[in-house]
């Protein structure tokens, strides 16, 4: 919570004690004593809300709500009813701390992301190591990178080889091998070696800081619902106001009413007609659908993109790195003809369980039925692990060898060569597999009437194999850039509007063209600019929160602004009638401002699974 929204409590505290002392005082006798506290109360209240209202009014030269509900309490204290101006006012405040408090509640997913880039880094000038702070750092300086130790910044690898675990960018675990003139990113966790890495850009442009960037945008960008109602906002503020002074006019003039009750009339008139409750009955929501969603590692561009999801008809998916896995397992072991393989396949064991790599852990569970045995190893950074058997050289990793493999080679997998004496007697091939809820997510997408879309640029049979295991029925294959792009404009035309799910470059162009764009966590920086949705996590599953969260942010919304409408319609027909005196008034006005709110701050903890 920051110091401004703590100050702010604190007036409205000290506002509400100064009127529980003075409704006190005054219900015995009134004197110029309860006239101070009741003021006292007024303008500790007020303040808040009066600075914004002034502030606001020179900025964007119209009246506003704020505006309206200080003349409003003004009023009240004109006709000299002082408690139901200060109550107003204090009403009016604490309604305004609740939305700030939805605000702050949705920039705790900023801080978050904050803390994911380190602070510090060593920089290395002519030999010597001087630790600094991040922001000292310029393009072009270098620094160390140990093991264990996060990359400062995004930066190219000038000296040294390493494996670098991107998980705290990516969301993906598998450590991934950086030779010279490989790009890292800030956060990522050196595994393997000391690396020497030169900055190529300012540190504020890091991957890290543009999701940063990406939820403030998040934040602050408008939806055409804000929009709409900020253009009735200006608007209803006059109309309330010329209402309030034909009421303090008219009816004198007619001989319906004398001039102080026509004038104690048009101040309900300020006080009801005030659209505080219409206006925020979507922000909040807003606010606390994207702090819900940030909190489940859905990172939203702008509550726009809630709305449209609404009218989404199709999911198009891209397919490696979306509804793959990125976490290979074992899925074929190839051996030369003239070995033992039951004992090559202990050995191997034996080795990859003193490994932490994660192609090393996959091999250990595909061979979790045998027994290991005790082996000495050495591992060689980036290469894999050497050991020593039986007066023998065995490596286990990425070198071949210097004696040809004499059979085909598989393609589409990482291999592991098994090389024993320079000759590699065995090889491994794991494979990118479909996420395990795959299928399942897109059976409860047709339930919602979304077809899903399979795109890859991969080859026919690959494309058709994965589309069967996850149930999409529509696929297609072998597709460039512009071809996916063309395959919305098709599904836009004949289906209905397209959300577009990728994580690569080549995803882009798609990403932005769609009705909304949604990238993996372990999306390109070029993707995560273009995309008004990031799934931090990878989690495919998240797609159906976002349509659960959606629907129920509309129906929140849809909630408050017909109640906050019945509110004020029933509050001025009673003004008419003459049933209404300004104290009923003033409370039911600004409880169902505070209700509207209270309404959406639900959405902050709404539980976001399917009923399908």
């Amino acid at each position: 919570m920051s110091t401004s929204l703590k100050f702010k409590i604190l007036r409205v505290v000290v506002s509400l004690i100064l009127i529980l002392i003075a409704s006190i005082i005054s219900s015995q006798s009134e004197s110029m004593f309860t006239l101070i506290l009741w003021f006292s109360a007024f303008v500790i209240g007020g303040y808040d809300k009066a600075k914004e209202g002034f502030h606001n009014t020179i900025k964007d030269q119209s009246l506003n709500v704020e505006f309206l509900m200080i003349l409003a309490a003004s009023a009240a204290f004109i006709t000299q009813d002082f408690a139901e101006g200060s109550i107003l006012i204090f009403i009016f405040a604490t309604s305004g701390v609740l939305e700030e408090y939805a605000s702050s509640k949705s920039a705790k997913a900023l801080k978050a992301l904050l803390e994911l880039s380190p602070q510090k880094a060593i920089r290395i000038i002519n030999g010597v190591e001087e630790e600094i702070n991040i922001s000292e750092l310029n393009i072009h300086d270098v620094v160390i990178v140990k093991v264990g130790q996060q990359v400062p910044v995004d930066g190219l690898v000038i000296e040294g080889s390493s494996s670098l675990n991107e998980a705290v960018i990516t969301g993906e675990y598998l450590p991934v091998l950086k030779h010279v003139n490989d790009k890292v990113y800030a956060g990522s966790i050196n595994v393997d070696a000391t690396i020497l890495v030169q900055v190529v850009a300012d540190p504020s442009q890091s991957v890290v800081n543009k999701i940063v960037a990406f939820v403030k945008e998040a934040q602050e960008k408008k939806t055409k619902s804000e929009t709409f109602i900020d253009r009735f906002e200006s608007i209803y503020v006059y109309v309330v106001l010329i209402l309030s002074g034909l009421f303090m006019l008219v009816p004198p003039l007619v001989g319906w009413l004398s001039w102080s009750d026509a004038f104690y009339r048009g101040v309900i008139v300020l006080v009801v007609g005030s659209p505080c409750a219409v206006v925020a009955s979507i922000t909040p929501a807003i606010l606390s659908s994207l702090s819900n969603a940030a909190s489940k590692g859905i990172l939203i561009k702008g509550g726009e993109s809630l709305e449209r999801l609404n009218q989404i008809k199709v999911m198009m998916f891209d397919k490696t790195g979306t509804i793959t896995q990125g976490l290979p397992q074992v899925d074929s072991i190839h051996y030369v003809s003239d070995i033992n393989q039951d004992e090559i396949n202990t050995l191997i064991l034996s080795i990859e369980k003193q490994s932490s790599h994660p192609l090393a852990k996959a091999i250990v569970t595909h061979f979790n039925a045998l027994e290991s045995i005790d082996i000495v190893t050495k591992e060689e950074a980036g290469m894999g692990v050497n050991a020593k058997y039986h007066g023998q050289d065995v490596h286990v990793g990425r070198y071949e060898g210097t004696h040809p493999w004499p059979y085909p080679l598989i393609e589409e997998t990482s291999v592991v060569n098994v090389v024993i004496n320079d000759r590699c007697i065995a090889k491994i091939y794991l494979k990118d597999q479909l996420r395990s809820d795959v299928s399942i997510i897109m059976d409860k997408l047709k339930t919602c009437d979304i077809t899903p879309v399979l795109v890859s640029g991969d080859r026919e049979s690959s494309v058709k194999s994965m589309a069967s295991l996850a149930h999409i029925q529509h696929y297609h294959a072998q597709c460039l850039p512009e071809e996916k792009v063309a395959m919305i404009d098709r599904y836009s035309s004949t289906i209905g509007p397209v959300m577009m799910v990728g994580d690569g470059i080549n995803d882009a162009p798609s990403l932005a063209y769609a009705s909304i764009g949604v990238a993996m966590g372990s999306a390109t920086d070029v993707s995560l600019e273009t995309a008004d949705v990031v799934l931090t996590q990878n989690a495919l599953g998240a797609l159906i929160q976002l349509k659960v969260l959606a629907q129920k942010m509309r129906s929140i919304i849809n909630q408050n602004l017909i109640f906050s409408i019945l509110v004020i319609v029933t509050l001025l027909l009673s003004n008419v009638f003459g049933v209404l005196q300004l104290p009923q008034g003033v409370v039911a006005h600004e409880v169902s401002t505070i209700l509207v709110i209270l309404n959406s701050l639900r959405l902050l903890k709404v539980q976001l699974t399917s009923s399908n």
